[in-house]
């Protein structure tokens, strides 16, 4: 199924953007999918250190989006809420964001709509900028909407 993008709204303090597919898989699966096999499925060019690295996410409150490749080392984003199978919000700047110094709330959702899932991953970006942080908003959203893609092609692939 075609993934939906949208940015919901961009200003120069911050942003939000919102992207949503349909995966032929029921939520115990993409919910599995998307936490414990995320290495698996996430574009290693929108990593810090490629192939070499491996990622994960710790899907309990304080828990890390990590990559690890040795000694390099990098915390995406941290865990901030659980719901199994539902919601999954963590907080931090993704990629070039983080030495930007700008924070956001990152969150999956899902929706078992028959024997699929809509998983809708939204992102709220803000802070101090001596740029137009409005300007990023299609940037991160055309990332996202790959990222996303990933996790419904590899799911494709693993049926």
């Amino acid at each position: 199924m075609p993934a939906y993008a949208e940015v919901k709204d961009a200003t120069a303090a911050g942003f939000t953007v919102e992207n949503s597919v349909l995966i032929a898989a029921e939520p115990t699966r993409v919910w599995q999918a998307m936490t414990a096999d995320i290495d698996q499925w996430w574009p290693k060019d929108h990593s810090w250190w490629g192939k070499a690295a491996k990622l994960s996410i710790d899907a309990r409150a304080g828990g890390c989006f990590c990559e690890i490749a040795g000694a390099q080392q990098a915390q995406h984003l941290q865990v901030v809420f659980v719901d199994p199978q539902k919601t999954l919000r963590m907080t931090g700047g993704l990629g070039p964001m983080q030495g930007m110094g700008l924070h956001g709330v990152a969150e999956w959702t899902l929706q078992a709509e028959g024997p699929s899932t809509r998983v809708t991953w939204r992102y709220r970006a803000g802070g101090y900028s001596p740029d137009d942080l409005g300007a990023l908003a299609p940037v991160v959203d055309k990332v996202q909407a790959q990222q996303l893609d990933g996790l419904a092609r590899w799911l494709q692939a693993a049926r």
